[in-house]
């Protein structure tokens, strides 16, 4: 059944991480074999560049990967990217090798990304299910004009530092572009959804370049974990059915619209950016399945931080202003633990003490008898006194890898449908974010014959809008790069810096995150 019923499309990440003797059928064809295909193919792609086999336009092995996506092409990826830095089989992995992610369309995001590398020594991996959102094309366009500025536009310069993740139906596009679809193009299906696309090309490419296929694999190994827990285990056992129920009871009968994330693990610090995309964009809906407008509530405002940090941000709100449900995730063992001399409990402990306090403190709050036993001013009791009664839950797992990232990835992707399915929307198309597309081609239209004319005057749907673009078009006339939008570009160099301006250190050849002879 096509339950993207507004695309007519199937649901299927969970093929992406699906064992090789698995059948699932889409239109008469298994996927499962498509997915695998492109996984051997995505393995021996990865192996034969980490190996040295593989190598640049001059020669020079390929050290730097620079993944340009946007949306879940992006967020997703650099989720996991965050957590396996710091993973040991990750530190290791990654020796010699850096992975940045170019996103926004400003061009600081570019200047930031590649002011310091080599051009001669990076793969560019662009993520675009379709080849054509908007902010992903013009950074892939300015990343060929990089590599082009330093090295000719030789075809065989896109050819051999350029890769393509995207759709069977992009193929086209991939090869005008100048990529090799032969062998630097690696498909995904339009059965993923951007947000629920960790698990294919678009995270398999970059993550499997930096940190090696066979860590990858084991987060899919963890996924897959959830997946047949969410298929097999009984429903008061079955932890996203209940993490939906709660989610549907706190949002639509209790009227909390806000949720928050709190990984206390700081390689989670971009967990709840994730999350924030995949719940928002799949529940944020209007109308049911059956063509009904939604009159009840349905999709909360996800926000997060890791913990400690967020304690001293936000948790002054989440204990004494509005009611905040609250997910808590905590690990038995640190990635990387800390034992100062003189210290009674380690650094992991502290961080612990904190994940173990802070539900106790939003559940049971603190009376104004307990704040007067304190000998506190009558005046202040009221200020000081918690009333409690707010809502958490806690996941505890033995320690952040791979396997468990992937697990607390399922975890939340089927958390998401079961809210979507009991709300009876669609969870798994997003059509809100079209019109704000479409107008922003308008707004190009109008700023194009403004770049023609210093005399131009915008007229725009509204005053508002026409005042507000007109003021920035008369205030950004000397600072504009493109001095003829019609012409050829003047400024070719993309970047003010380039890597010959940053000193230039050999790759290490072993971590030090053990230290030398201390304790740490």
């Amino acid at each position: 059944e096509k339950i993207n019923f507004t695309e007519k499309r199937a649901v299927l990440h969970t093929a992406l991480r699906a064992d090789r003797t698995e059948e699932i059928y889409v239109d008469g064809q298994n996927v499962v074999e498509e997915v695998h295909e492109v996984l051997d193919q995505i393995k021996a792609f990865t192996e034969g560049v980490r190996s040295g086999e593989l190598r640049g336009y001059t020669g020079k092995r390929l050290r730097n990967i620079i993944s340009v996506g946007i949306g879940g092409s992006y967020l997703g990826p650099e989720f996991l990217h965050e957590v396996l830095k710091t993973e040991p089989e990750g530190v290791n992995s990654a020796l010699g090798y850096s992975l940045r992610f170019l996103a926004n369309v400003d061009p600081v995001d570019v200047e930031r990304t590649c002011a310091d590398l080599d051009p001669e020594e990076t793969l560019i991996v662009i993520v675009s299910k379709t080849f054509t959102t908007a902010e992903t094309m013009l950074n892939a366009r300015t990343m060929r004009q990089w590599l082009w500025d330093f090295m000719g536009n030789d075809k065989e310069v896109v050819r051999k530092h350029m890769v393509a993740c995207a759709s069977v139906s992009a193929t086209e596009k991939v090869e005008d572009f100048g990529i090799d679809t032969d062998n630097y193009f690696f498909r995904f299906w339009d059965w993923v959804g951007g947000r629920y696309s960790v698990c294919s090309a678009a995270g398999a490419v970059p993550i499997s370049l930096l940190y090696g296929f066979d860590l990858f694999e084991k987060f899919l190994k963890g996924a897959q974990s959830i997946d047949k827990h969410f298929t097999t285990a009984p429903l008061d056992k079955n932890i996203p059915v209940i993490m939906g129920l709660l989610g549907v009871w706190n949002h639509s009968f209790l009227g909390y619209k806000t949720r928050t994330t709190l990984p206390y693990a700081e390689a989670l610090l971009r967990l709840p950016s994730h999350i924030q995309q995949l719940d928002m964009e799949s529940n944020g809906k209007v109308m049911t399945k059956h063509n009904v407008e939604v009159n009840y509530p349905v999709g909360e405002i996800d926000f997060g931080e890791p913990g400690t940090n967020g304690q001293h941000s936000f948790f002054q709100l989440l204990h004494m202003g509005q009611t905040v449900p609250c997910d808590f995730i905590g690990f038995c063992q640190s990635q990387h633990d800390l034992c100062l001399d003189g210290e009674m409990l380690s650094s992991h402990d502290e961080l612990m003490s904190n994940f173990f306090a802070q539900p106790d403190a939003l559940a049971n709050g603190k009376t104004a008898e307990e704040v007067r036993a304190e000998g506190v001013e009558e005046d202040l009791i009221p200020h000081r006194t918690f009333k409690g009664n707010r809502p958490s839950m806690s996941l505890l797992l033995p320690k952040l890898t791979a396997y468990a990232t992937g697990q607390l990835l399922a975890i939340y992707e089927h958390r998401t449908a079961v809210q979507g399915f009991i709300w009876d929307i669609n969870s798994f198309d997003q059509w809100g974010v079209e019109l704000g597309k479409k107008l922003a081609m308008d707004v190009k239209d109008h700023l194009l014959q403004a770049r023609q004319s210093d005399d131009h005057v915008i007229e725009a749907s509204n005053p508002a809008s026409s005042r507000i673009l007109n003021y920035y078009v008369n205030n950004s006339r000397e600072d504009r790069a493109c001095e003829d939008p019609a012409g050829v570009n003047p400024l070719t160099r993309v970047t003010r810096k380039t890597h010959t301006d940053h000193a230039r250190m050999p790759p290490p050849t072993q971590h030090d995150l053990g230290g030398k002879s201390g304790r740490l």
